[in-house]
């Protein structure tokens, strides 16, 4: 997913975006959703959030 892309999502959450990074955002963007931040964490494959929305652009 693109950074522009990621960026609406995560004004959708009401999350600002200042100058944080992909990482950043899709973490708070992931928190915002009830879900754990594990975006690039090193843990995509035992996160078991298979519904994730930026599920693609982990690092698997």
């Amino acid at each position: 997913m693109k950074l522009e892309e990621i960026k609406e999502i995560a004004r959708q959450h009401n999350i600002k975006v200042g100058k944080l990074k992909k990482a950043e955002l899709v973490r708070a963007i992931q928190m915002a959703e009830g879900n754990d931040a594990c975006f690039e964490s090193g843990r995509s494959a035992d996160c078991g959030q298979q519904a994730c929305l930026l599920r693609s652009d982990c690092n698997l």
